[in-house]
């Protein structure tokens, strides 16, 4: 039977929920405050009119509520109507030129003590025949998707370092960029198999971390120490599966919490529908940028605190 959970916090959850809805969510006081650029640039040229933090809130509500350039303009411009506010609304051009230039920043909560950071990839489409043609008639060369690759606090939920590449790049080779975001110490990194590489355990290791990652079918061990030296980390998980098998092992060592970087990957999608719009790579990484800074911020304000009721 499929165990069953009950909420705690159901009226702190519900309140928190609405919240995310709610326009002055989004749209915060402080942020219209600095929406224009009152200093002159002094260069040739007209001077910057609207700020970043002006940029990046048009650019959220786009990601956000799904709306296309011009619609995102109509829809801020009958807000601020409709709330009074005297301020002009960069048009779908001046959105489109400058949001590919927007430096994003994560927001994260503080936390006491060493991070257990679960490390996935998920691919988004960018465009291309769609998924009944390509069943029908096979996959078209115009098929393309973007990847995005996160780390996820494993206790909190919390992305906490975010990569975007292009469907050409091996997980592998993007776990440094990962890590070396991720400020304080971290206890632990789980990963799937697409990560069993050695410079993946080497990277991990230079972080202070312990390495969760299964080996592959049919792998060997890398270094027969026969009592010399320090044995590799990933030779001794691999001895622990041939002894004790690969569910034990994934339950010892605390694999199973890797599913909360998957969670977070189907969240992401459900929430925005997992396809980009933009049509540059540098837009399209910050419309992703983009859904995970808006999905901590959903996480931040309501997070259920479950706990499993007994049969």
């Amino acid at each position: 039977m499929k165990p069953q959970y009950r909420i705690r916090n159901w009226s702190e959850y519900n309140a928190g929920l609405k919240q995310r809805g709610s326009l002055t969510f989004w749209i915060d006081p402080s942020v219209l405050e600095q929406w224009v650029v009152e200093d002159l640039s002094g260069k040739p040229g007209a001077s910057i009119l609207y700020s970043d933090l002006a940029i990046l809130t048009m650019a959220s509500v786009n990601v956000i509520y799904g709306l296309a350039g011009r619609q995102c303009q109509g829809f801020l411009e009958s807000v601020f109507e409709l709330m009074g506010i005297d301020l002009p609304v960069p048009d779908h051009s001046t959105l489109s030129c400058c949001m590919g230039n927007l430096s994003i920043a994560l927001p994260i909560m503080p936390k006491q003590g060493a991070r257990h950071v679960v490390v996935d990839s998920t691919g988004v489409k960018v465009y291309g025949e769609g998924e009944w043609k390509a069943r029908q008639h096979g996959i078209s060369k115009r098929r393309t998707w973007r990847k995005l690759h996160v780390g996820v606090d494993e206790a909190t939920g919390e992305i906490v370092a975010m990569v975007v590449t292009t469907n050409d790049l091996a997980d592998g080779d993007v776990l440094q960029a990962i890590l070396e975001q991720i400020e304080g110490d971290i206890e632990q990194v789980s990963t799937d198999g697409a990560y069993d590489h050695r410079h993946c355990y080497d990277e991990i290791e230079n972080k202070g971390a312990n390495a969760v990652i299964p080996p592959r079918k049919g792998a060997k061990i890398w270094q027969h120490g026969n009592g010399k030296g320090t044995p590799h980390p990933r030779d001794e998980n691999l001895r622990y599966l041939r002894k004790h098998g690969r569910q034990r092992w994934k339950r010892d060592s605390g694999y199973h919490r890797r599913s909360i970087a998957e969670t977070t990957m189907f969240r992401l999608k459900t929430i925005f529908g997992g396809k980009l719009r933009a049509r540059t790579f540098d837009h399209q990484a910050v419309e992703l940028f983009i859904q995970c800074v808006a999905l901590n911020r959903m996480i931040q304000i309501a997070k259920p605190d479950s706990y499993k009721v007994e049969a």
